[in-house]
C-alpha cells in the first residue's frame, strides 16, 4: 500500500478518535482502520445512511463497542451520570492465563465472554536502541510495520452483580490478569493480552440495579452480596 495511504487513513482515523472520547481503540484500532480502509462506514448517520448497513457488518460484533469510533453510534443523553459509567480497575501481580482461557473458551451460566483483537507495538517494550533514518524513491514500496502484532484479548462479564471484594476474588480465582469493577456491581475479569483494562462498558446480564435500587450508596454497594455467594457464584451453604 502506498505510503500516502497509509498516512491518510491514520490521520483520519486519528481524526476520529479525537471527535469522540466513547472511542475504546484498544478494542476498536484494528476493525476500524479496516472499516475506514474499505470506506465501509464512508456516510453521515441520518435518514437514509446509504452505509450503515456496510458499517454494521463491517464492524460486525464490535459495533456496539465501536460504532463511536466512527461516528455511527445513535444519539444518547450526554447528561448521564449513572453508576455503569464509573469503574474501580486494578492488576493482579499473579495470574494463571491456562485457567483463564479454559473457563472462557466455553459458555457458561455464570459469565459471558468476548474476545476480540488487539494491535500490539511491541517496540514499546524492547531495550531502546540507535536508529537509522533511510531515504527511499517514490516508487519503492512501502512494508508494513513489523513491530505490530495482532493478539486476542478475552474479558468475561459475570451475570449477576457482585460487591468490589468479591469481584477481585472471582477474577482472581478465574486466573485473570486484572479487572474491573463498574460502581453498578458489573464485574468484568480481564485476561493477558488486553490493554486500557478490557472493554470500559458495563455489560453484565443482570446489572445494573433498576432505576430505584441505582441510588442505593456507593459505600454499601461495596459489599453488596458479600456474603452470600462463593467465589465461583454458588450459593455458600455455611
Amino acid at each position: 500500500m502506498p505510503s500516502q495511504a497509509i498516512t491518510l487513513l491514520l490521520l483520519t482515523f486519528l481524526l476520529y478518535l479525537l471527535k469522540s472520547e466513547a472511542c475504546n481503540e484498544a478494542v476498536c484500532g484494528s476493525i476500524v482502520s479496516k472499516c475506514l480502509l474499505t470506506k465501509s462506514c464512508d456516510c453521515e448517520r441520518n435518514e437514509e445512511c446509504s452505509c450503515c448497513k456496510s458499517c454494521f457488518n463491517c464492524l460486525s460484533d464490535l459495533y456496539t463497542e465501536c460504532c463511536a469510533c466512527v461516528d455511527m453510534c445513535p444519539q444518547v443523553n450526554e447528561t448521564d451520570t449513572s453508576l455503569s459509567t464509573k469503574s474501580h480497575v486494578e492488576d493482579f501481580k499473579e495470574s494463571v492465563e491456562g485457567l483463564f482461557q479454559v473457563l472462557t473458551e466455553y459458555s457458561d451460566d455464570r459469565w459471558n465472554s468476548l474476545t476480540f483483537p488487539v494491535d500490539i507495538d511491541i517496540s514499546m517494550y524492547a531495550a531502546k536502541k540507535e536508529v537509522k533514518i533511510y531515504m527511499k524513491t517514490k516508487d519503492q514500496e512501502t512494508f508494513e510495520n513489523s513491530n505490530i502484532i495482532t493478539l486476542n484479548c478475552t474479558v468475561a462479564y459475570w451475570e449477576d452483580c457482585m460487591s468490589w471484594k468479591k469481584c477481585k476474588t472471582s477474577c482472581q480465582s478465574m486466573g485473570a490478569s486484572s479487572y474491573r469493577w463498574f460502581h453498578d456491581g458489573c464485574c468484568e475479569c480481564i485476561g493477558k493480552h488486553c490493554i486500557n483494562y478490557g472493554v470500559n462498558e458495563s455489560k453484565c446480564k443482570n446489572c445494573p440495579f433498576n432505576e430505584e435500587e441505582e441510588n442505593i450508596d456507593e459505600e454499601d454497594l461495596l459489599d453488596y452480596g458479600e456474603e452470600t455467594y462463593d467465589d465461583y457464584g454458588y450459593e455458600d451453604e455455611n
